[in-house]
């Protein structure tokens, strides 16, 4: 099955094109024309959304359940042709974006799951108690209702899992919000596809059209209207530090507040202690270098910085590091926008006299080389430039005096997604000490593991202090991830007929 885009928007069930075209910028294959979002057609869909919430709101939540369900099996219904564009756009290899495309259904299915159920409403009732003194007490029933509509902002490095039909597109969905995309102008057409199965879905099921519309490009007016406009009332975000902390800005900025669940970065530390490294030290190099080159290092839970004592085993494991990073090619990245950011990553390593180079290489284009340096815990903690996010192949080796080193430089991290502790049963006593201060750094913490590739799963977080994420509370995968967009509302001595359909005879 082929797939040609047509180049509009999806704007509450109808297909609209706009007066300005861009360009696609595929990594290979042929270049398509797509209209240029406006501010006219963000305030179009948030109407539509707003008067689609009224119902869909309101609808049962196995009629969710099912919607979802179908969205899932409208995108497995167009699986060739998603994988095609996805990969002519990005450059990823099509096994990946299989892999991608299972998780995305995956998501929207394991959501359905999680509404039939009904867990997720934490319903709680208080009886009245009339008898009671000096005062009585009214009859208290709480139930975790949809917020409003919900702007949602297509990630770069996941066209499909974090993007138009991914997880905060399916979270919003499943908590009773219509949805609002922003695309992403890395991959315009695997966007529109994924639209058409989501429309498809809505005529299938019955649902409102106005539940989700998406607008492709754009400049960054339509961004701002997006995020400011009155009837949105959350809004999800994949991407950079600096994007998302200037729409979190405009967020807080509104006469009416909104939260802001952006994922914003993270360089992912793993601190390998003293005996793994005797033990396995090379093995573990060898093995984050397969973490850090996969998918060229375009992961939000790439493990960028390796934190390990000097001596022997520590040289060993930069020497396995560095052996298997040089055996690495040149890889494509997903836009030459990334590309040149990595470039430019790099370029701030290399001009500083606070590291050293174990392997520097030279990319150009829209490829990437794997990169490789090293510096001290005094250095690292003096040189804040250091700790911000590579996007991309590129690894730096802290080297610590000991543990105690280890845990003061633990200490200065910034928030991170992730963090990790390579240990072997001997070193149980300095992981256990370890431990408190990563948990309150990190939104996930391993052992002996890589933290690229993200289960989604009830008991996941992705998500951590600032700046990995702008609400440390939240998760953007997991079934957690629905609390984002859901809100408590108590009902004190309203009639059982009268109650929301999910709170009667509970």
């Amino acid at each position: 099955m082929s797939f040609t885009p047509h180049g509009k928007h999806l704007i509450a069930g109808e297909w609209v094109g706009s007066d300005q075209t861009f360009p696609s910028e595929p990594a290979h294959g042929p270049v398509h024309q797509f209209s240029v979002g406006t501010v006219d057609l963000v305030n179009r869909a948030c109407e539509a959304a707003e008067e689609a919430f009224w119902t869909y709101a309101y609808t049962s939540r196995e009629d969710r359940a099912v919607f979802l369900d179908a969205i899932a099996d409208e995108i497995e219904a167009r699986a060739k042709a998603i994988t095609q564009i996805g990969s002519q756009e990005t450059g990823l290899p099509e096994a990946r974006l299989q892999g991608e495309r299972g998780r995305t259904t995956g998501q929207l299915r394991l959501f359905a799951s999680h509404i039939r159920d009904g867990a997720y409403l934490d319903r709680r009732h208080d009886v009245a108690l009339p008898d009671r003194q000096p005062l009585p007490r009214p009859d208290l029933r709480v139930i975790q209702r949809p917020i409003g509509p919900v702007a949602v902002f297509g990630a770069s490095n996941f066209p499909l899992a974090f993007s138009t039909a991914g997880g905060d597109t399916a979270a919003a969905l499943a908590a009773g919000c219509p949805v609002v995309v922003k695309g992403h102008s890395a991959h315009p057409g695997t966007g529109e596809i994924i639209a058409e199965a989501i429309h498809a879905a809505i005529e299938k099921t019955g649902m409102p059209k106005g539940v989700f519309s998406l607008i492709q490009g754009g400049k960054r007016d339509v961004g701002t209207s997006l995020v400011q406009h009155p009837l949105i009332k959350a809004v999800g975000f994949t991407g950079s530090l600096g994007g998302g902390r200037a729409l979190f800005d405009l967020c807080a900025a509104r006469p009416e507040p909104i939260p802001f669940f952006g994922e914003l970065g993270s360089v992912n530390p793993m601190f390998i202690l003293p005996h793994a490294a005797k033990a396995r030290g090379a093995e573990i190099g060898k093995g984050w270098a397969g973490s850090l080159t996969m998918g060229a290092g375009q992961f939000c839970t790439n493990p960028g910085i390796a934190v390990i004592e000097t001596g022997a085993d520590g040289d060993a494991f930069v020497a396995a590091a560095k052996d298997a990073l040089a055996a690495v090619g040149p890889q494509v990245m997903l836009t030459n926008g990334i590309a040149k950011a990595y470039r430019d990553g790099q370029a701030r390593f290399e001009g500083r006299n606070s590291v050293t180079p174990v392997l520097s290489t030279e990319s150009t284009g829209r490829e990437a080389n794997p990169n490789l340096y090293e510096t001290d815990a005094a250095t690292y903690l003096q040189d804040h430039a250091l700790g911000e996010e590579v996007f991309g192949p590129l690894g730096l080796v802290i080297r610590v005096n000991g543990t105690d080193d280890m845990e003061h430089l633990a200490k200065g991290f910034e928030g991170q997604l992730t963090a990790t502790i390579h240990m072997d049963a001997e070193d149980a006593p300095e992981a256990r000490r370890l431990l408190p201060i990563l948990e309150r750094k990190a939104g996930r913490v391993l052992a002996n593991g890589f933290p690229t590739g993200v289960e989604v799963a009830d008991a996941m977080v992705h998500g951590g202090p600032y700046p990995a994420s702008t609400n440390f509370g939240a998760t953007s995968v997991g079934t957690l991830a629905i609390r984002r967009f859901l809100r408590p509302v108590s009902f004190q001595n309203i009639p059982e007929g009268v109650l929301p359909d999910d709170l009667q005879g509970a």
